[in-house]
């Protein structure tokens, strides 16, 4: 077994998918958070100047979809067959695009929080009815089995609620999902055990 290490902030954020994966298929990795205060000296030494970072027996990777990616190839959680992979990876990019649109960054608060009122009033609400077309009926987004689609709409959903919490209302497949995910024996211990964060 490789030895993994993940660097991130003391957050749920970009890196949580990847302790999802590794919660999940049961792989042991050092969780490395970092505080904010301490970043700017930190950055000038990684690659890209970006978080999360995951070494694997010294090699660093960068970029949280594509580190999950590498993490469940090979395993159902990518999708049963080629189609549902694409399948999987469109629904992870939807909600990613979606996500990357908040600006985290902005420093201006007056107009931080004019654009997260803008995206959670006026843009989620579309995105929420088409993923719920898309869900239907069904059990999970993509096959018969979890994937780490589901994972990603929860960790999202999850983040979303925080901002906004009457988000899913009128969406109860959609929170049925959620707590699908989060009833997972191994999901739900890793719930119970991970620092509290807002984010």
């Amino acid at each position: 077994m490789p030895n993994y290490k993940l660097t991130y902030f003391n957050m749920r954020g970009r890196a949580e998918i990847i302790r999802y994966i590794f919660a999940y298929l049961n792989i042991k990795y050092e969780d490395r958070r970092i505080e904010q205060a301490d970043w700017p000296e930190i950055k000038s030494s990684v690659l890209f100047g970006k978080i999360p970072i995951l070494e694997v027996d010294g090699v660093v990777l960068h970029q949280s979809l594509a580190i999950a990616r590498y993490l469940v190839k090979n395993t159902d959680l990518a999708g049963k067959t080629e189609m549902e992979q694409c399948q999987v990876d469109a629904i992870v990019d939807t909600l990613d695009d979606f996500m990357s649109r908040f600006p985290w960054a902005e420093k201006n608060q007056d107009r931080k929080n004019q654009m997260f009122t803008d995206l959670l009033t006026h843009e989620a609400p579309h995105l929420l009815q088409d993923l719920d077309t898309y869900l239907g009926e069904k059990e999970w987004f993509i096959g018969n089995s979890v994937t780490w689609a589901d994972f990603y709409w929860d960790i999202c959903s999850t983040t979303l609620l925080a901002l906004k919490s009457d988000l899913l209302d009128v969406h109860p497949r959609l929170v049925t999902l959620q707590k699908k995910v989060q009833a997972l024996p191994a999901i739900a211990n890793w719930i119970q055990q991970r620092p509290q964060t807002r984010l």
